[in-house]
């Protein structure tokens, strides 16, 4: 593992297989970190800060930098987007356009931002001196990533933190080591300052020793709501900053001006590409009643023409959940969607046609439900959309917002001001008017209430490793 700039092995000599979930064969074998390289990375990060030079640059020197970790990046594109589709099946279309492409696009952005950013400003005080604002580095950080997308969410916390000026640990998911030892090896290309990165791959032990760490002064998260708030408690425990990306059940208002076969695409697209495993994707459909049938049969077409198979195969749209747990998982939610009274328009809990291994669902659509099914209320994480018919503007907006997420949210209609002004209404951190929500780097990403706190992207994504400093000088007498 990479430990302050440094390969070491590690002190236990214990190991975790990565299994493809294409194959369900083991693909790797990786070393776990055990407490002695969770010490010693929070040591060499806590040294780093203290008394390195890394935090005492000029933001131009660290802009610069990461300009240059940017460009060894773009080198490995290829390797990290194939590591990505063996470790969680990602088709390999996907991979290239998003797992790793939108990151390569972040770091570039994010250094964009860190050229104008405020990180010092003069303002007058009340009294008459001027005042010194300074956004300085938080300090150390441990970030803790999913395995849905890992390099997407490995860069939107380490990148801005770097910029800021912090010291990194970044624990990946079990399920998705490979991408980020290949990225500790770039970082090793990058020749950063010892200490400033490191890289931890186990299992959730690791990540709670992290977050209990006293050498870490904030946690940045993003996982399920569950987890979320238990590691809200274990930082508040010790006043520890925290910024927390969870679940969402996002929903899509679907107006009667809207054309069911662009509303199909879209939805298609924001909801089912990395097999429905996306935090923000739109999986509550809501269709008025009035014309609920038409919007139903399209999207039923739509999703009864994905390409299923082999993530690797570059016609493959729609490859296997990441785990047998998940296929578990969504499996029961199909049943109980079904045993729940809403209506199986296409899809269901057996294998898709052709595939006799994996861990593959097939794309599942249900009509006819409402917001008190658990398949409208819970977080699915895999390929099964709900559509629940309205009457009104107003009973729409008050479907999508009874929930107990808020993490995004889409309108499609014709009138564009009519969509931005539901826009206005639903209570979610990220909206989109005729588009799943676009992930964009300039525009600050998160969510309310289940959803988190704290944004990502964006200036604000910068913001949130900073902490403010003001220096008042009194005036010669």
């Amino acid at each position: 593992m990479f430990i302050g700039g440094t390969w070491t092995s590690p002190s236990g000599g214990e190991t975790f297989e990565v299994i493809s979930p294409h194959t369900e064969s083991p693909i790797a074998r990786v070393a776990t970190a055990g407490p002695a390289e969770v010490d010693a990375a929070v040591a060499s990060a806590r040294a780093a800060f203290d008394e390195g030079p890394w935090p005492r640059l000029e933001p131009a020197d660290r802009i610069e930098a990461v300009r240059r970790l940017a460009k060894l990046y773009g080198a490995q594109r290829s390797q990290m987007a194939e590591l990505i589709t063996a470790e969680i099946g990602a088709p390999t279309t996907f991979a290239q356009r998003a797992q790793v492409g939108l990151p390569a696009m972040i770091m570039s952005a994010f250094c964009d931002l860190a050229e104008r950013f405020p990180w010092r400003e003069t303002r007058p005080g009340f009294y008459g001196a001027d005042l010194d604002i300074r956004r300085e580095p938080v300090g150390v950080v441990a970030a803790i990533v999913p395995w849905n997308m890992p390099q997407f969410l490995i860069v939107t916390k380490l990148i801005p933190a770097l910029l800021a000026g912090c010291c990194v640990v970044v624990k990946p998911a079990p399920e998705s080591p490979l991408d980020a030892l290949l990225l500790a090896s770039i970082l090793e290309a990058a020749e950063l300052p010892g200490g400033v990165v490191s890289v931890l791959p186990g299992d959730a032990r690791v990540g709670e020793r992290l977050i209990r760490h006293p050498g870490v002064d904030k946690v940045s998260f993003t996982g399920s709501t569950t987890a979320g708030k238990a590691v809200a408690a274990a930082c508040a425990a010790d006043l520890k900053r925290v910024s927390l990306e969870l679940g969402g059940k996002s929903a899509a208002i679907v107006l009667d001006d809207a054309d069911p076969a662009a509303v199909a695409s879209a939805i298609r697209s924001a909801s089912l590409s990395n097999c429905g495993q996306i935090c923000n994707a739109l999986t509550r459909i809501l269709l008025p009643a009035n014309r609920s049938d038409e919007f139903v049969g399209a999207l039923a077409a739509e999703m009864e023409s994905l390409h299923i198979g082999d993530p690797a195969d570059a016609a493959t749209q729609l490859g296997p959940l990441v785990a047998k747990r998940q296929q578990e998982r969504v499996r029961n939610y199909i049943t109980e969607g079904q045993r729940e009274g809403a209506r199986l328009v296409t899809g269901g809990a057996e294998l898709p046609d052709g595939v006799d291994g994996g861990w593959y669902v097939k794309p599942t659509l249900f009509a006819g439900a409402d917001n008190a099914m658990r398949i409208a209320r819970e977080e699915i994480f895999g390929p099964v959309l709900t559509t629940i018919a309205y009457r009104d503007e107003d009973e729409a907006i008050a479907i999508a917002n009874d929930s107990d997420y808020g993490l995004a949210g889409s309108v499609f209609t014709a009138d564009h001001g009519r969509g931005v002004g539901i826009a206005g209404r639903v209570r979610t951190g990220t909206f989109g008017v005729n588009q799943g929500y676009t992930m964009d780097p300039f525009a600050p990403f998160g969510g309310v209430k289940g959803s988190g706190y704290g944004r990502e992207l964006g200036a604000e994504g910068i913001d949130g490793y900073t902490v403010l400093k003001s220096i008042s000088v009194a005036a010669p007498q």
